[in-house]
C-alpha cells in the first residue's frame, strides 16, 4: 500500500481515472434515488421523512462537489470527504437503506486518502453497512448479513489496488521505454556526426589539404628558381594559381553541402519555411514584398525556425504554431508563435545551453546584425521573433 500511494500519478494523467470517476458518480447516484425510494415507500410519512429526504438532498449536493475539488489529498478535499461521510452515515443511523451508498464511497476514499487513512475509512464504511444490515434484518440471524459487507469491501478495494499498481507499472514501462527511445536518437545522431565528421575530414584531407601541401612546394620551388630559371619561376605559379582555383571550387562545395539541407534543394528561404512548416503541421505565412536574402541569412533564418518549432514540438504542449516571414524596408522578421504552456524567458538565458536553446539562436541572430526576441508568460503562449538587417553591420556586442 505504501508503494501504491508514493508511485500514483494525478489523477488527470490517468486517461481512465475520468471514466471510472463518472461510472461511480451515476452508481452513487442511482444508489442513493434507490434507497430513497425503498425508504419511502416501506415507511409511510413519518417524523423523520423530512429529515430523511432533507439529508438524501444535501448528500447528493455534497457529492456534486466532488470533481470542482479535484482527486488530490488537499485539506478540503479531505474535509469534503469527511463532510460527505459524516452526513452518510447519520442517514444510515436514521434509515439502513442507504447502507450500500457505500460501495462509491469505497472508490472516493481509495483514490483520495493515503493508503493508511484510506483502509480505516473502508473499515468504517464497512462496520456501519454491517450495522444496517442487522438493522434491516429485524433481529433475524443470517451469517451473509456479517460476512458479505466485508467481503465485498475486500474485492473492491483489492481490485481498486491492483489496477492502481498495474497502471503505475505500465506507466513506469512507458517512461523506460520514452526514455530508451530518445537514448537511442541520441546515439544515433551522435553516431551519424561522428561519422560525417570523418567523411569531411577524409575529404579535406584528399582535396584541400592536397592541394595546399602541393601549394607550399611549388611556391617554395618558385621562390628558389626565381632569379636563375625565371621562367619555370613563372611556371610553378601558375600551377599554384590553377592548384588554389581547383581548391576554391571543392571549398565551396563543403559549404554546400553543409547548408541546410531545405536551402541546399534550391527553392530558397519561403519554400524552405513553407516545406518546415507543414512537416510541423505549422501555419506559413509571407508579409511585404520578398528581395533576395544572403546564404547566410537564409541558413541563419531556417535553422532558427528549425530550432523554434522543436522546442515547441518537445517542450510548449501546444495546439498549433505560425511563421510568419516579413520583409520590412531595412530588415526582414521571422516570427514564430504557439499556444502552448509558456515560460519565464528570463530562466532561459543560460549561456551553456546548446543545440536549438534560445542563446545559440541568439547568436546566430548576432552574427549577422541582427536581434532574437521572446515574448512569454506561463500558460500564455510564446512569441519568439529574430530580425535580420538587410543591409548587413557589425554584430551587437
Amino acid at each position: 500500500m505504501e508503494a501504491r500511494q508514493a508511485t500514483r500519478p494525478p489523477t488527470e494523467q490517468d486517461p481512465d481515472a475520468p471514466w471510472l470517476a463518472r461510472v461511480m458518480h451515476i452508481a452513487f447516484f442511482l444508489l442513493l434515488g434507490a434507497s430513497l425510494a425503498r425508504f419511502l415507500l416501506r415507511h409511510p410519512w413519518e417524523d423523520r421523512s423530512p429529515w430523511i429526504v432533507a439529508l438524501s438532498g444535501a448528500l447528493a449536493s455534497l457529492y456534486l462537489l466532488g470533481p470542482v475539488l479535484g482527486t488530490r489529498a488537499a485539506p478540503r478535499r479531505i474535509a469534503w470527504l469527511g463532510t460527505v461521510v459524516a452526513v452518510w452515515i447519520v442517514l444510515v443511523v436514521l434509515a439502513p437503506s442507504f447502507a450500500w451508498c457505500a460501495v462509491p464511497l469505497f472508490y472516493t476514499g481509495l483514490r483520495t486518502l493515503p493508503p493508511r487513512a484510506a483502509l480505516g475509512l473502508v473499515v468504517l464504511l464497512t462496520a456501519f453497512v454491517v450495522f444496517a444490515q442487522v438493522q434491516l434484518a429485524h433481529g433475524g440471524w443470517d451469517p451473509n448479513l456479517i460476512v458479505a459487507p466485508p467481503a465485498v469491501a475486500a474485492i473492491a478495494t483489492g481490485v481498486f489496488v491492483y489496477s492502481d499498481r498495474q497502471a503505475a507499472r505500465q506507466r513506469a514501462l512507458i517512461d523506460d521505454l520514452i526514455r530508451t527511445r530518445r537514448e537511442l536518437a541520441a546515439i544515433e545522431r551522435r553516431e551519424g556526426t561522428l561519422a560525417e565528421r570523418q567523411r569531411l575530414s577524409m575529404e579535406i584531407h584528399d582535396t584541400l589539404a592536397q592541394g595546399l601541401s602541393s601549394q607550399q612546394m611549388l611556391l617554395q620551388a618558385a621562390d628558389r628558381t626565381w632569379d636563375s630559371d625565371p621562367s619555370t619561376a613563372r611556371r610553378h605559379v601558375r600551377t599554384a594559381e590553377s592548384i588554389a582555383e581547383r581548391n576554391l571550387a571543392e571549398a565551396r562545395r563543403f559549404v554546400h553541402d553543409l547548408a541546410p539541407a531545405d536551402l541546399a534543394e534550391g527553392g530558397g528561404l519561403e519554400e524552405a519555411l513553407r516545406g518546415l512548416a507543414a512537416r510541423e503541421s505549422a501555419d506559413f505565412r509571407v508579409d511585404g514584398i520578398a528581395v533576395p536574402l544572403p546564404d547566410r541569412a537564409q541558413s541563419a533564418l531556417l535553422r532558427i525556425a528549425q530550432g523554434a518549432l522543436a522546442n515547441i514540438r518537445e517542450h510548449a504542449g501546444a495546439d498549433s504554431a505560425a511563421l510568419t516571414l516579413t520583409y520590412l524596408d531595412d530588415q526582414v522578421v521571422l516570427d514564430i508563435a504557439d499556444d502552448g504552456h509558456g515560460f519565464d524567458p528570463s530562466l532561459a538565458r543560460d549561456p551553456g545551453e546548446r543545440g536549438h536553446g534560445l542563446p545559440a539562436m541568439r547568436v546566430r541572430a548576432q552574427q549577422l546584425g541582427g536581434t532574437l526576441t521572446v515574448e512569454s508568460a506561463p500558460g500564455e503562449g510564446t512569441v519568439l521573433s529574430v530580425a535580420i538587417p538587410l543591409t548587413p553591420g557589425p554584430p551587437p556586442r
